[in-house]
């Protein structure tokens, strides 16, 4: 039972995103925005959804080690196999905005973490306090600072009713289908005898990184690399800013040896998207590097 729940998981998960992707990009046009915001926002928010119920649920189950392994996984598949997969199938253009804003603060807030992990081996209320502030002042930021452009393409876009509707059906098809695929995934690997923080570092959080996945190839392959892009990167800022904020604001933790690594190659990464980025291009062979190196991660977590 537990293979057909995951096969239809991911079913939910492939459909849904295509129609959010659809949805997603007519309301940018719509409302005159750049893709790359409705991916920083909605859809980075969106298919966040369910490594924010998996993790706020862990930390007021007790269980600590799934809440920040969770987030910490994902940030590194976010980056690694999201955007690696997507620049090998279509490269991708680095907008102005991803390249100054965005990327940047990504390193900034991981290195934030980075810090509170080695320096204090806990996430506690005030620190997650902190974090929660620090995601409101940048969404507030976004909105203020995006430029608005009215352009008129109704052949390119769908009925206002259609975007909601698209837009909404497929973050519940997203989000059933990544929750699915974590049950049905977590409970095979629990009958193998993994531990927490294996369990919430591999199956969680590629399995609760899925949306994203999906969604970014889908908007890739549909021309949107801005979108896809920015899904990935505004996911890794959400993660860190609001699952883990919310998660230590509501029951802090501390955090194990395991992690203060995992936290510190969040960090390694982040800046190498950096750097890469300066380029405005993430190629084809920058993005063999990501898989590469995501699976190298994979066999050291394994090993660990």
């Amino acid at each position: 039972m537990e293979i057909i729940g995951l096969l239809f998981g991911f079913v939910c998960l492939i459909k849904g995103a295509d129609f959010f992707v659809d949805g997603a990009s007519s309301l940018a046009k719509k409302l005159g925005v750049p893709a790359v915001l409705v991916g920083l926002t909605i859809a980075a928010i969106g298919t966040s959804l369910p490594e924010a119920s998996v993790s706020v649920i862990s930390a007021l189950h007790q269980n600590p080690e799934i809440a920040i392994s969770n987030v910490l996984g994902s940030n590194l598949f976010n980056t690694l196999m999201v955007i690696g997969c997507c620049a090998i199938i279509f490269p991708i253009h680095v907008g102005p905005e991803l390249k100054k804003r965005d990327i940047p603060f990504n390193v900034l807030i991981s290195a934030v973490l980075c810090l509170i992990a080695v320096c204090f081996h806990r996430l506690s209320r005030l620190a997650g306090a902190g974090l929660l502030a620090a995601l409101v002042v940048y969404l507030v930021y976004l909105c203020t600072h995006t430029k608005i452009e009215k352009e008129e393409q109704p052949g390119d876009m769908l009925p206002p009713g259609k975007i909601v509707l698209y837009i909404l059906g497929g973050l519940i098809a997203i989000v059933a289908g990544g929750q699915l695929v974590v049950n049905n995934a977590t409970a095979i690997a629990t009958a193998l005898g993994w531990s927490q923080t294996l369990i919430g570092v591999t199956i969680v959080a590629i399995g609760t990184s899925l949306p994203e996945l999906v969604t970014s190839l889908v908007a890739c392959k549909k021309g949107e690399s801005g979108l896809g892009l920015g899904n990935a990167v505004g996911s890794n800022i959400f993660n860190i800013l609001f699952i883990l904020g919310a998660s230590s604001a509501i029951a802090p933790y501390a955090i194990n040896a395991q992690s203060v690594v995992d936290c510190v190659l969040v960090l390694l990464v982040a800046v190498l998207l950096f750097v890469l980025s300066r380029n405005e291009k993430i190629s084809k062979k920058e993005g063999v590097l990501f898989v590469l190196l995501y699976v190298a991660y994979s066999v050291y977590v394994f090993l660990r």
